[in-house]
């Protein structure tokens, strides 16, 4: 079993990501599921704006869109900005939209029997906004998302540090974090031995 992170972040590499950090608990807890974790880092990539599975030459998203098709999991993970997912994470959003015309050669929806969930950090409130617009648009899309498959960390209403510079609140996220993993991991193994067939027509 195969899991994709997608971190959106708006900081691009090498520069140290507090989604990111946040991300890597599940990663790790996935691990411990016997689940292969790849982390694509969305704004280091030419990922033009549209709602196609391919945009033309330099677009880099056909190579995510490959990467999720190979993966039963999917972690989106976004910072909170304004209240609301990042810039990076709408983009992403927009660019799978094209998965909702995409079908296997059973005529199911690609990602049907596919499982997601969310990770949000930001140092203002908004996570549960963050989480229900996230795992909206996937559920849209076709992903299963299972309960309590999110883990977010924030220090409350208004701003104050980051995830990577506070310790407080990291027992907590850090719980749910592996919880979310193994919910994720077990729902995805479930699909895999009762998958779902293609819609009724």
């Amino acid at each position: 079993m195969k899991a994709l992170v997608i971190n959106c972040t708006l900081k691009a590499s090498p520069t140290p990501s507090n989604t990111e950090a946040l991300a890597d608990v599940v990663s790790t807890g996935l691990r411990q599921q016997g689940v292969r974790v790849e982390t694509v880092r969305a704004v280091d990539l030419a990922i033009k704006p549209g709602v196609v599975t391919d945009a033309g030459p330099g677009d880099a998203w056909p190579e995510v869109h490959e990467k999720l098709l190979a993966s039963q999991i999917l972690v989106m993970a976004s910072p909170t900005w304004l209240g609301r997912p990042s810039s990076v994470a709408q983009r992403v959003l927009e660019r799978m939209d094209a998965m909702l015309s995409e079908t296997d050669q059973e005529g199911r929806p690609v990602a049907y029997n596919r499982v997601a969930g969310v990770v949000v950090t930001g140092n203002e409130d908004g996570a549960h906004h963050v989480i229900s617009e996230i795992s909206g648009a996937l559920a849209d899309i076709g992903y299963t998302v299972p309960g309590q498959a999110w883990t977010y960390w924030h220090l409350g209403p208004g701003p104050g540090p980051d995830y990577l510079d506070e310790e407080r609140g990291h027992d907590w996220s850090h719980k749910t974090a592996r919880a979310m993993a193994a919910n994720l991991a077990g729902v995805a193994r479930a699909l895999a031995a009762m998958p779902l067939g293609p819609p009724p027509e």
